[in-house]
């Protein structure tokens, strides 16, 4: 390795070894962690990357745009001693962006009113405030039985083959703050997609129109993996300028999270690491962390983010270390059953899986409506039995059935085809929902409705 000085930064020439999208060099000056560098092919093209690993005198550079075309003796490094930075302002809405922040629809570099820093900041855990504020996504299953509160994580767990795509992008296209004058927008991330797939969020956002209030980040398959990595730090550095300065509600979308871990296991074995399950690395849980945490609300700022993450189960494997550990640090989980999908169930969300840890502190009289926690509670329950008395009728046959659990059967189909299933360009208020929820509860004999109160049963019952 040789150094040449320049005016403002080092030069050294040669590099010690290249495996896969990583680069080793020695000889140099000591660096840090997540520092960004300047990769240098032999025909001048300069390619950005950031330190993964460092010690005195040496470093390890995982390259965003590739090591093709790299050779040993020939590479030069500059390193520009800060770490990877992104350009933010308010003419960030209507773009489209790589995963490295730069804009691929054409149009010039938006103006900077500052660079942020990509990795961001954590929140000081006493200066964050407590998720209350409901999110409406227009989609019953969601807002009725596993709403989303401002402020919170919730993924999607979703399966190959599950329109997880078309959900996505109804939820962007119908989120709204209702009953309070803010501003809202949609950053959406997307990592490792198809250019099909790419091209249908675009065409969709365009043709409905919200393509204004959303800041599209994409990744696609042929790009390089390991800029995967950082298209979930991107998005989320423009959602903090868009809520932390700009004071804006910002829901962040995040697809595909599975994809995004595959190439953190890709780097993780290249880097000869020891493998923890299924070999991912044992720090799969700290690095989703640091993703996941980026959510939230802060204590004297109008602001907020609120994160959709969205994985594909790989076997539908619930239990697979990418959702099992997402499930841990996130405030719940969305499932999509294949089962309601192969009935042509749409959206496919499975009514128990499914569940929001902060649905009871955004919905309610003030929120939503009154009634809505009961409701909820009561739609649970009555499910939960159908599945028994299916369960049970798959035995037995149904003909043997009590007439009760007749009725409860007809409950069971009637809430999966007239609550769960809607148009994929059907916006439900929240009114609409919980009204169609009674319709479908108000079939049971009002003794069965043991979680409504009275009041509520003279109120709503079979009206």
């Amino acid at each position: 390795m040789t150094e040449k000085n320049l005016k403002q930064a080092r030069e050294y020439v040669g590099i010690s070894q290249v495996a896969g999208p990583l680069v080793a060099v020695k000889g140099i000056h000591n660096v840090g962690y997540n520092e960004l560098a300047e990769v240098i092919d032999p025909d001048g093209n300069v390619r950005l990357g950031s330190i993964l690993e460092c010690s005195e005198g040496a470093a390890v550079i995982q390259v965003f745009e590739g090591t093709s075309g790299l050779s040993i003796p020939d590479t030069r490094i500059r390193f520009r001693g800060e770490p990877l930075t992104m350009g933010v302002s308010g003419e960030l809405f209507g773009r489209v962006f790589n995963g490295l922040g730069q804009p691929i629809d054409g149009g010039p570099a938006p103006r900077a009113e500052m660079n942020m820093d990509v990795n961001g900041l954590p929140i000081n855990p006493t200066a964050r405030e407590y998720p209350r504020k409901f999110i409406q996504t227009g989609i019953s299953a969601i807002d009725g039985m596993n709403t989303l509160v401002r402020g919170q994580k919730l993924p999607i767990f979703s399966g190959t083959g599950l329109p997880h795509n078309r959900i996505v992008a109804q939820i962007t296209r119908q989120a709204k703050i209702i009953g309070e004058d803010t501003s809202f927008a949609v950053v959406f991330a997307a990592m490792g997609i198809k250019h099909d797939v790419a091209q249908y969020f675009i065409r969709n956002f365009e043709e409905s129109g919200v393509l204004e209030k959303v800041v599209l980040f994409l990744n696609l398959a042929d790009d390089p993996s390991v800029e995967r990595l950082v298209t979930p730090r991107t998005a989320l550095t423009a959602a903090e300028y868009l809520a932390f300065t700009m004071n804006m509600h910002v829901l962040v979308i995040l697809t595909d999270m599975t994809n995004y871990c595959e190439s953190l296991r890709e780097i993780s074995t290249i880097r000869e690491e020891i493998p923890s399950r299924k070999g991912y690395p044992g720090y799969l849980y700290s690095d989703l962390s640091n993703i996941y945490e980026r959510a939230g609300m802060i204590s004297g700022i109008d602001g907020s983010i609120t994160q959709m993450p969205i994985l594909t189960m790989p076997n539908d494997d619930i239990s697979h270390p990418v959702p099992d550990l997402s499930g841990y640090i996130t405030e719940g989980q969305i499932v999509l059953e294949r089962d309601l999908d192969h009935r042509n169930i749409y959206p496919p969300i499975a009514g128990l899986p499914s569940l929001s840890r902060l649905m009871k502190d955004g919905i309610g009289e003030g929120m939503t409506r009154e009634d809505h926690a009961h409701v909820a509670s009561q739609l649970f329950a009555a499910y939960s039995h159908v599945k028994d008395v299916r369960a049970l009728a798959a035995v037995i046959g149904a003909e043997e059935l009590t007439p009760l659990d007749k009725v409860y059967l007809e409950v069971g189909d009637r809430f999966e085809r007239e609550f769960l299933s809607q148009g994929e360009y059907e916006d439900r208020s929240i009114t609409e929902t919980l009204d169609i929820g009674w319709s479908v509860i108000s079939h049971l004999p009002k003794e069965e409705l043991y979680r409504i109160s009275e009041e509520e049963l003279n109120k709503y019952y079979g009206k």
